[in-house]
């Protein structure tokens, strides 16, 4: 009997590990795809883009970089090995736009209703996330952590 009671909770591990495993990869794309999509506004100098920058007196080098930081989060989110890199990158950058908005560009820009503040906090959130799970990857820090 105790063989029978011990293999279902077994396989409740198992699944609940799978499902998390699927939900973080589903995670990491929804966060690359997103951030992925905003380079193409960046890198051809959009007008909301370089409006964003303006404000923030950071035009053209601050749209650029931000675009490469995006750019090498998004890969490393969907490299296995990168993943906590990726997730920190990401979410370094995202604080940054959440912060921008909160402080000097305000959560609506040009009539956008606030959907680039709610995708920043969406990605931010997710990678967060995302780094949490794989935070024992991270060298040095990651075997303290627990």
């Amino acid at each position: 009997m105790s063989s029978l009671a011990s293999a279902p909770s077994a396989q409740s591990a198992g699944s609940v590990s799978s499902r998390i495993k699927i939900a973080s990869w589903i995670a990491r794309v929804v966060v690359a795809v997103i951030l992925l999509q905003t380079l193409f506004f960046k890198f051809t100098a959009a007008p909301e883009s370089v409006h964003i920058f303006e404000t923030l007196g950071a035009e053209p080098w601050g749209r650029l970089a931000s675009g490469v930081a995006e750019l090498v989060a998004a890969v490393f989110l969907l490299l296995p090995a990168t993943v906590a890199f990726g997730a920190a990158l990401a979410l370094g950058v995202m604080l940054g736009a959440i912060g921008s908005h909160l402080f000097v560009l305000g959560i609506v820009v040009q009539d956008d209703g606030g959907t680039l503040f709610a995708m920043a906090l969406l990605v931010a959130a997710l990678s967060a996330w995302v780094l949490w799970l794989h935070r024992r990857t991270l060298p040095v820090i990651g075997s303290r952590l627990g």
